[in-house]
């Protein structure tokens, strides 16, 4: 029995040659990382001055991004290697790794912002309203401008390092109304307050994040794409009485995969057979790296078999 592979080559720049999207992100990431760098030194001697949890937080905030976005520069950097004797796959879920450590380091640095607050709100400290205001907008101009570069990504590991930087944009605009309120009221909890709320958002964006990551890592089966659907388009194909061993997964962040054996009625049909399965699976759910197996006996006990009836007139067969 022989199994047939098949994945286009030119499909997938980074196969051959890092393509233009990388690049751009790569650019990106270098501008968003320089000025981070240089902002987060600011914000943290402003912080410090004016003594505002909000201002240090964003400032700590912005450190992590440093951070994140050279593991994603890295990442980026190693997923475009070749594939190898020893990395059959290739590199490219070095960014997916990327994405979940910058995940973790977002956690820690939520449970930081939360525990600092509480003690603030125990014992508050006097804030200079002012100095906050000043340092938050710029803060705030920094953060669009690194939120905007970095929009423009489309890979998982883009879009972690965005995650950050949206959770910094939102310090920098709770650090802002902090400073307004206590210049106008003198009201100190406000401070540790929205820094609590921050902490809440940017806590919902990193188990997301989390989330996806994980799931490229357990190799599951890619969010936009239903295992039932496919499974029905593929026992649906002429000549296909049922099929077993059907899996998707994700080979990185953008990327899916397919492996399946199909229980086929004549042999001789397998080529004609294999052709529209793969123009299907390509054309209909954008899967273009596919193994399939043809098998014209009887399935191995204990198989998770998706079996192939006619339902209507026009005698096509149907998933039960």
């Amino acid at each position: 029995m022989a199994s047939h592979h098949r994945h286009r080559s030119g499909a997938h720049p980074r196969d051959h040659a890092p393509s233009a999207a990388p690049a751009r992100e790569a650019r990106a990431l270098w501008i968003a990382l320089a000025l981070t760098a240089s902002f987060a030194v600011v914000e943290a001697g402003g912080g410090w001055l004016a003594g505002s949890l909000a201002l240090l937080s964003d400032a700590g905030h912005m450190v992590t991004d440093v951070v994140a976005m050279s593991i994603a520069l890295f990442a980026q950097r190693l997923a475009q290697r070749p594939p190898s004797r020893r990395a059959s796959y290739g590199y490219s879920r070095a960014e997916v790794l990327a994405a979940f450590s910058n995940a973790l380091i977002m956690l820690a640095v939520v449970v930081w912002i939360a525990v600092e607050a509480v003690r603030r709100l125990l014992s508050p400290t006097p804030v200079a309203g002012v100095a906050v205001v000043a340092v938050a907008s710029a803060g705030l101009v920094i953060n669009l401008v690194c939120a905007w570069l970095l929009s423009r990504g489309r890979s998982l590991n883009a879009r972690a390092a965005l995650v950050h930087v949206l959770g910094d944009l939102l310090g920098s605009v709770a650090a802002l109304v902090a400073g307004a309120v206590v210049a106008a009221t003198g009201w100190m909890p406000i401070d540790p307050l929205l820094s609590l709320f921050v902490a809440v958002l940017i806590l919902r964006s990193t188990l997301l994040l989390l989330k996806q990551s994980i799931s490229v890592l357990m190799e599951g089966v890619p969010a936009h794409l239903s295992y039932e659907d496919i499974g029905r388009a593929l026992t649906r194909l002429p000549g296909v009485t049922a099929m077993h061993d059907l899996h998707v997964w994700q080979m990185d962040s953008e990327r899916s995969a397919l492996s399946a054996h199909l229980v086929i009625a004549d042999p001789a049909a397998w080529p004609e057979t294999l052709a529209g399965a793969q123009r299907l699976l390509a054309q209909r759910f954008g899967i273009d790296h596919v193994t399939l197996q043809p098998s014209w006996h009887a399935p191995v006990q204990g198989k998770r078999v998706i079996p192939v009836t006619p339902v209507s007139s026009d005698d096509k067969p149907s998933v039960h």
